[in-house]
């Protein structure tokens, strides 16, 4: 990105230019790592949607066996990729169940 990026301005004063290419850069990593994220989950589950992980009519398919964790990505350095690491969350007032839309 920073190798063909254009940013107009200079550098002897604020540059708000500068300011969104930066988060243009964020942007485009946190999608990345959303992208990681989802490859790496294994079901159908609120606003993540896999073809391979539905019901046999099109509904989401749950894995909260594997899955019902947060997953945190840690930044490991640039060209590096980042480390998951699983933090498990337990439910005392709801309980987890299978959604039927219909």
């Amino acid at each position: 990105y920073w190798n063909d990026v254009f940013v107009p301005g200079t550098n002897n004063e604020y540059n708000p230019e500068l300011e969104k290419a930066w988060r243009v850069a964020d942007f485009l990593e946190l999608g990345e790592l959303m992208c990681l994220d989802a490859l790496e989950r294994k079901e159908s589950c609120g606003g993540h949607f896999r073809e391979e992980y539905q019901t046999e009519k099109g509904e989401a398919k749950r894995d909260d066996k594997n899955f019902m964790h947060v997953s945190a990505w840690e930044f490991t350095g640039d060209g590096k990729k980042p480390v998951m690491h699983k933090e498990g969350l337990d439910y005392e007032e709801i309980k987890v169940a299978q959604r039927s839309y219909e």
